[in-house]
């Protein structure tokens, strides 16, 4: 395919998002296994969602009046004041900690039986203060201690944490990463207990100096041995890894400034040792940036989705609150662009999967961007509660979104 990669495949996608599909069990694909899924904004479009007001619980204040959400879904702001939430986790008591990129810090908001943290109108104490902005938090257990990973810019730090929050003092086991440009580092568990960090690049397009950018990187827990997993990601920001595999999955976000269309972020699955092609080759189908770039042995991507869109967190659709349509697949955040023309708007989309592989790539939420391109919010992050409900972080609005199914 060429650089109209977009026109014929639209048409096709667009008739299988309309009925979202997917399939139960296990899946492990990889990304050599099933053709890219190519879906630009017109095909993901869901003529299936209704007007849901924005509420509120407690003193929590919402930023705006409604989304356009699936029939049966609410949406509930149960935290603000925050300054720029990204990334989240629960613990195993039921608390939501969150890290807070702009307030250096990690906030953590105890469990509520009714909108599943206690609701907030404003931050609470800091759990950890003083950090290097945090986009991301991962737990795992070492020898029976459980440790809290941070992904701070410039290091990863790791806390242990006992019941009810209790958080020890920080030890770094990655030092000195690189910073500058893109500046989040998003850090995850796989089940070979090994810890992976996303690396993004420092520029647009450029050659780096070091070549830990653009990566994925893999470690000991304890920070030991790092080698690249993967690289020619130009910026990869989310990392989910499919229940019961140690199969990794990113978001992508992928170079500016080469048109409206060119080329598709991505939401692709991440193999060891592959290349994924930053600087020199552009997806989906390798198209080199330059006349001479060599673009043999680039591995293609899982999904392509719309130009300049910005994904950021993703995860596995685990919950049994939601409908059987929503179940199995993912939840992957749209941050909305900075320089498409029109901008492309803020939203949470899902990733339905049949017989192992993605099929669709559709609508779940919208609405945080007007007709003209003014946006009240843009989403950043997202997990599954321990209820099976939505937990949606608003890095510009400075809230947390609650998104449920009431049936």
């Amino acid at each position: 395919m060429g650089r109209k990669w977009w026109s014929g495949l639209s048409l096709l996608i667009a008739a299988m998002v309309l009925m979202p599909m997917v399939s139960s069990g296990v899946r492990q694909v990889t990304a050599q296994e099933t053709a890219a899924l190519i879906v630009n904004n017109d095909a993901a479009a869901n003529p299936n969602l209704v007007q849901a007001a924005v509420g509120a619980a407690g003193d929590a204040q919402s930023p705006g009046s409604s989304l356009m959400v699936p029939e049966g879904f609410t949406v509930t702001v149960i935290a603000s004041g925050l300054s720029a939430p990204r990334f989240m986790v629960f613990d195993r008591d039921g608390s939501l900690l969150v890290a807070d990129q702009a307030a250096g810090a990690v906030y953590r908001y105890g469990p509520n039986a009714e909108t599943v943290i206690e609701p907030s109108g404003e931050t609470p104490e800091p759990l950890i203060a003083d950090l290097d902005a945090p986009s991301s938090l991962a737990f795992f257990d070492v020898e029976g201690t459980t440790y809290l990973y941070v992904g701070e810019e410039s290091q990863i730090t790791r806390f242990t944490y006992g019941d009810g929050g209790e958080v020890g003092d920080g030890e770094v086991v990655v030092p000195d990463l690189p910073t500058g440009g893109h500046q989040t580092r998003t850090v995850a568990f796989g089940e070979d207990g090994m810890l992976y960090v996303a690396i993004g690049s420092s520029c647009n397009i450029c050659n780096e100096d070091d070549d830990r950018r653009a990566t994925v990187m893999r470690y000991n827990a304890d920070g030991s041995d790092g080698q690249r997993f993967a690289w020619g990601l130009r910026n990869a920001v989310g990392l989910a890894f499919e229940p019961g595999t140690n199969t990794l999955w990113a978001t992508v976000n992928e170079r500016d400034n080469q048109g409206n269309e060119v080329p598709p972020d991505l939401v692709t699955i991440v193999t060891e040792g592959a290349n994924y092609g930053w600087p020199d080759c552009q997806p989906p189908d390798a198209t080199p940036q330059e006349e001479g770039a060599d673009c043999s042995g680039i591995t293609p991507p899982t999904i392509g989705i719309q130009a300049h869109s910005a994904p950021l967190g993703l995860t596995f659709s685990t919950g049994g609150q939601f409908p059987e349509a929503y179940q199995g697949g993912i939840f992957v955040v749209q941050h909305g662009s900075w320089n498409r023309q029109p901008p492309a708007e803020p939203k949470l989309m899902y990733i339905t999967f049949e017989d192992g592989a993605p099929t669709a790539v559709t609508d779940f939420a919208r609405g945080w961007q007007d007709e003209n391109g003014d946006r009240w919010g843009r989403p950043a992050g997202v997990v599954v509660a321990p209820d099976g409900s939505l937990i949606v972080s608003d890095d510009t609005a400075g809230v947390l979104y609650r998104i449920a199914y009431d049936g």
